[in-house]
């Protein structure tokens, strides 16, 4: 899954309610483009370049998996939704919020739309000084000067005043850090890798990933099942107990709780599709012998995705030895999670129904699976 981009964004307004602005335009931020890390000092400045009230001025850190013009495009909306009218030709106005990207990490763009690094941004205290806040270490590209640097050569003279009132990051009603450790389990395709590994780099979690890419049965399997059901149930059975062991008891004092795209149980689930009478008895009383030493999560969540939806997202993303796997094999384990969980006992289980929901590209979805995971947990 690639890594979003970092942009650096400036807030300013001065009409209206200028504090309600500046939070209506964050909100819209997190809700419609990415997540918000930090959110700088909010500061009273003067009206630049025009007569007009004071500025309430901030800068925060996005983290964002759209590129660059579409950030522009969607930032230019959320003014537009906010009440902002642009003048044609009028460079200084009275606005109800502006928002201007000022670094995306150490990009240089130059388009008729978009300049990056903000071409005026080294002129202007009133960016100047609250991006200093959240990234006085960030290096200007073209100039090879930190943001300290440049504040502190800045010739703007105008005096800037620190309010006593922070914007809410909207990050913050997601408390995960309630939990030690969260599972994500799903079928085949269900999207529970991608689901935790961004819940994982968004909330400080430290993320445990099943090592299926390293399984040398798992080809043979889908190539020829009945042959190759028990070795491969064995392999991951050992693995998976090894990784979760090794991983739960290493503490990391720098993440907040753990989420994992997988848990043990899957073993038993699985391997109860895959093998035969006598096997599966046999594989059941090894699992129940490893399985009471394992830790077992606060929360599980089942990401549940129907037949139609999951063969799409194994066709999408490509892998070979998939391709042909059968619905009829989807719809078992599907029922084999399902009739498991309606009786376990050992974690609080929550099954989301995400079947006509794109948490990958679609960030509003994301957030309503979000909600769902905290919804009454």
């Amino acid at each position: 899954m690639e890594k979003p981009k970092t942009f650096y964004i400036a807030l300013g307004s001065n009409k209206g309610d200028k504090l309600k602005n500046l939070q209506a335009a964050v909100d819209a931020i997190y809700r419609e483009i990415g997540n918000i890390k930090l959110i700088s000092k909010v500061y009273k400045s003067p009206a630049f370049g025009f007569e007009g009230d004071d500025f309430l001025n901030c800068c925060l850190v996005l983290e964002t998996y759209l590129e660059p013009h579409e950030v522009l495009k969607n930032l230019l909306k959320i003014e537009t939704d906010l009440g902002r009218t642009r003048i044609q030709n009028e460079v200084y106005e009275a606005r109800t919020i502006d928002l201007d990207i000022i670094f995306v990490e150490n990009s240089i763009i130059d388009t008729k739309t978009l300049q990056v690094p903000h071409p005026e941004m080294q002129k202007r205290k009133f960016v100047l000084l609250p991006l200093n806040d959240i990234a006085s270490k960030v290096v200007h590209p073209n100039f090879d000067k930190e943001v300290s640097v440049l504040l502190k050569e800045c010739d703007d003279e105008s005096q800037l005043e620190p309010i006593k009132i922070w914007l809410k990051n909207p990050s913050r009603q997601y408390d995960f850090s309630k939990f030690n450790y969260i599972a994500i389990e799903g079928n085949i395709g269900a999207g529970k890798t991608s689901l935790a590994t961004k819940m994982a780099h968004d909330f400080n979690a430290k993320l445990i990933l099943e090592r299926f890419a390293d399984n040398p049965f798992l080809p043979k399997f889908y190539e020829d099942a009945n042959r190759y059901a028990f070795p491969l149930e064995m392999s991951f059975l050992a693995d998976r107990y090894q990784q979760i062991s090794d991983d739960l008891a290493q503490l990391d004092l720098f993440k907040d709780f753990i989420v994992s795209d997988y848990y043990v149980v899957k073993s038993l689930i699985f391997s109860k599709i895959t093998l035969d009478g006598d096997e599966f008895n046999l594989y059941r009383k090894l699992f129940n012998l490893m399985y009471k030493d394992i830790a077992k999560p606060e929360l599980y969540i089942y990401l549940y995705q129907n037949t139609e939806r999951l063969q799409q997202n194994i066709k999408k993303r490509g892998r070979e030895y998939e391709q042909n796997i059968a619905d009829d094999y989807l719809k078992k384990i599907n029922t084999g999670y399902l009739d498991f969980l309606k009786t376990q006992m050992d974690f609080d289980v929550k099954i989301i129904d995400v079947s006509n929901k794109d948490f990958v590209e679609n960030r509003e979805d994301y957030l309503w699976v979000l909600n769902e995971i905290l919804l009454k947990s």
